[in-house]
């Protein structure tokens, strides 16, 4: 096969999602972590959870040493085809929304304050009436 490496689709990585066939993408490579998930430090279900998807954001999130790096090696089986990889678009928000749901809650904070005492009165009200007419 020289030293072509195969390209693999993420439907086809995707299929990959048991604990007896494993494969992982993580920064563009395709990795059959089968034999691993008995010796994986975080435990099988991450590396199981993480199947079918581009694995790149759980992988750098955990920040693995360079020896862990080093040992993806032997795992490698190819590259994944980038194109079959969903744009990561929706995944970043922008800092706008953030500030937006500030103002939203603010919003919500005000009219509470007013509401809440409102409420309160209106049920002492209610009450006195309730308890005149009885």
């Amino acid at each position: 096969m020289g030293d072509e490496a195969k390209i693999f689709t993420l439907s086809q990585v995707s299929e990959h999602n048991q604990p007896q066939d494993c494969w992982l993408v993580i920064n563009g490579k395709v990795y059959n972590v089968t034999k691993f998930l008995e010796d994986h430090p975080g435990g099988d279900d991450v590396l199981l959870s993480s199947t079918g998807k581009d694995a790149t954001d759980d992988f750098e999130d955990v920040g693995h040493s360079e020896s862990a790096r080093e040992m993806m090696e032997q795992y490698y089986v190819g590259e994944i085809d980038k194109t079959t990889i969903p744009k990561k678009v929706k995944y970043t928000p922008p800092k706008q929304p953030h500030y937006n749901q500030d103002k939203t809650s603010e919003f919500i904070i005000k009219i509470l304050q007013f509401l809440v005492p409102l409420a309160i009165l209106g049920l002492a009200v209610g009450i006195r009436i309730y308890t005149k007419s009885g």
